[in-house]
């Protein structure tokens, strides 16, 4: 840790004095460049850096005593997408596929849930909105792991939503939800309802009823009032929950480890056994490179979608 600091003290300096002795800036531009350095340093070295550092160590290959070496190996990446040395294995292409639909069911079940409760919190008096989104906050104060636990105790087979559960017939005696799929997804959905909640309650807010009047009174009713009159006007809350929800949702991996018990591993899981118990960084560096290139295309998408629209 000293030598991290005294590498970024020097690195703190040697800025400043580039920049004071810069003579293409004007006394304005030294200033603000002065203040963005240390920002701009943190961001490259702590950030910047490290993502370079795992793009390189996933070309690696391992030597005989499982080390990181070279020669430079698309390897890593052809065995994650099945193509190995004893010929195609479907294992990381089906955990990808798996991650994809528990975080696409995830922002959808959450998107069902978030969207009325959004409009029953903007029907409230003022001061029963603040509390209404107090109490949505209220989770995020408990740690992730402790309400993962407390999953766990409800969802198990004594647990009081395994006994409604199990009332209705759809868990058999002596078991639980938990582990499972079902016990990740309620686990996922709930972790990541607030994210989705916010974000939408604040287009919510923003709605010109105005509008939807217009809109009543040119004949629009029940669905079709919502679809062109409600609708255009909350989508960008409801793109920015989605994201909110999606990517983390991507990379994901305390919530499967704990409730699904050994039974759901998602990508997080992979990358997280990679630079554990098998030491396998190359491989666990072209897992984390490859979600992170999901995670930066699904941005792009939704840019590219925000621009298309503006445009319009």
């Amino acid at each position: 840790l000293l030598d991290i600091a005294a590498d970024n003290g020097v690195a703190v300096w040697f800025s400043f004095r580039v920049i004071l002795k810069s003579p293409w800036l004007n006394r304005k531009e030294k200033t603000s460049w002065m203040l963005c350095a240390p920002g701009i340093l943190w961001v490259v070295m702590f950030l910047v850096a490290p993502l370079f550092l795992i793009l390189r160590m996933s070309f690696l290959s391992r030597d005989e005593l499982g080390e990181p070496g070279h020669p430079l190996t698309f390897e890593n990446y052809a065995r994650f997408f099945g193509f190995g040395l004893l010929g195609f294995e479907p294992l990381y292409p089906q955990i990808l596929l798996r991650t994809l639909w528990l975080a696409g069911i995830t922002s959808v079940t959450g998107l069902m849930a978030a969207l009325p409760f959004s409009f029953f919190i903007a029907s409230l008096p003022g001061r029963w909105k603040n509390v209404a989104l107090t109490l949505v906050v209220i989770p995020l104060w408990t740690n992730l792991v402790v309400r993962t636990y407390a999953w766990q105790i409800l969802l198990g087979p004594g647990g009081t939503l395994t006994s409604v559960a199990r009332s209705f017939g759809l868990v058999g005696a002596g078991e639980g939800l938990y582990p499972g799929n079902l016990s990740v997804l309620i686990g996922m959905i709930c972790d990541y309802l607030p994210f989705l909640t916010l974000p939408v309650y604040a287009s919510v807010e923003k709605i010109d009823w105005v509008l939807v009047e217009a809109a009543r009174d040119l004949g629009a009713r029940g669905a079709s009032l919502f679809r062109h009159a409600i609708f255009p006007q909350i989508l960008p809350g409801l793109a920015t929950g989605v994201l909110l929800t999606f990517i983390p949702a991507l990379g994901q991996f305390l919530i499967p480890d704990l409730l699904g018990g050994g039974k759901t591993v998602l990508l997080g899981n992979v990358v997280e056994q990679q630079f554990g118990p098998s030491g396998d960084w190359p491989f666990g560096s072209a897992i984390a490179v490859i979600t992170l290139t999901l995670v930066l295309a699904v941005l792009y998408f939704r840019i590219s979608r925000s621009s298309t629209r503006r445009s319009s």
